[in-house]
C-alpha cells in the first residue's frame, strides 16, 4: 500500500509540479491530480516513486535531448491550513 496516495493530495488541495531533469531545460508543469486520479485510480501512489516512470519531457525529446529522470514539487494548501488553524481563535481584549 502506497504511503500517501492521490485520492490523499486531491483531499488535501496540494499542488503538485512535474519539473525535468535536464539543466538546458528544467521545464515544470502543475500536473492536473484530478485527471489523474481519474485515469490512474484514488487509491494509486502520489509519491516520488510512484510517479516518476509516468512522466518525461515533451521538450526535450522534440529537442533530441536524452532522457533524464523528472522530479516533483509538493506545494501544501498554505491557506487552507491557515483557515483551519485560525477557524476557532477569537481575539481577546483584556485590560492590562
Amino acid at each position: 500500500m502506497p504511503q500517501k496516495t492521490l485520492a490523499d493530495t486531491l483531499a488535501a488541495h496540494e499542488t503538485v509540479y512535474v519539473n525535468c531533469g535536464h539543466p538546458k531545460c528544467c521545464k515544470s508543469t502543475m500536473l492536473d491530480i484530478a485527471a489523474l486520479t481519474e485515469r490512474l485510480g484514488p487509491d494509486h501512489g502520489s509519491m516520488h516513486q510512484d510517479l516518476v516512470g509516468l512522466f518525461g519531457c515533451s521538450k526535450c525529446k522534440a529537442e533530441g535531448r536524452d532522457r533524464r529522470p523528472v522530479f516533483f514539487t509538493c506545494i501544501p494548501d498554505y491557506q487552507g491550513q491557515q483557515r483551519e488553524r485560525n477557524r476557532t481563535w477569537k481575539p481577546t481584549f483584556e485590560k492590562r
